[in-house]
């Protein structure tokens, strides 16, 4: 009796020990601020993903639970591009190519300056901006996207796919991951 009692806790500790493993283990997206994601891909260059939001959007929330909270869709973003947070409305400003961006106010609110450069001055909450590896503008994607939306968006630019064939012909032929 005393050996079975033994054994059973040896097991529920092994199991307690790797269920912890594996919760370690599940992928989170790797949010920097742009200026460390800038700094990261001037010294190993990857392309940025940056996800445009404001603390008041009840979309941005709702996609960081629907789709960056994806274990699958993390560990990609982790593995091919550097992720940003960027609040529109933050204060700070940012260097960036040689420019200063500043926030602008606008009555009780008001928008940064680079939050409007890199959406072309067309403002949607959320929008995910991606740019290559030299730091350029690939492409603003305005809206909120679940985690089946956006996944192959991510595989369209992360693997240069944009460069090789249209949008339409390349969602129509995707094989998910997910």
């Amino acid at each position: 009796m005393i050996r079975a009692s033994i054994i059973a806790s040896v097991f529920m500790a092994i199991m307690t020990v790797i269920t912890s493993f594996e919760t370690l283990a599940q992928a989170e997206v790797e949010w920097i601020s742009f200026e460390e994601a800038v700094a990261r891909s001037k010294k190993e260059p990857k392309k940025l993903l940056i996800d445009i939001y404001t603390d008041w959007c009840g979309w941005c929330k709702k996609m960081d639970r629907d789709a960056y909270a994806n274990e699958k869709l993390a560990a990609y973003i982790n593995e091919n591009y550097y992720a940003v947070k960027f609040n529109a409305e933050q204060r700070e400003d940012v260097e960036f190519d040689g420019h200063t961006f500043k926030f602008v106010a606008n009555g009780n609110r008001g928008v940064h300056q680079l939050a409007a450069a890199l959406t072309n001055n067309k403002l949607s909450y959320p929008t995910t901006v991606f740019m290559t590896e030299e730091l350029e503008i690939i492409q603003p994607v305005a809206g909120y996207l679940d985690a089946k939306s956006i996944e192959p968006i991510l595989v369209y630019f992360a693997e240069d796919k944009f460069k090789e064939v249209e949008w339409p012909k390349y969602q129509k032929g995707y094989q998910s991951f997910l």
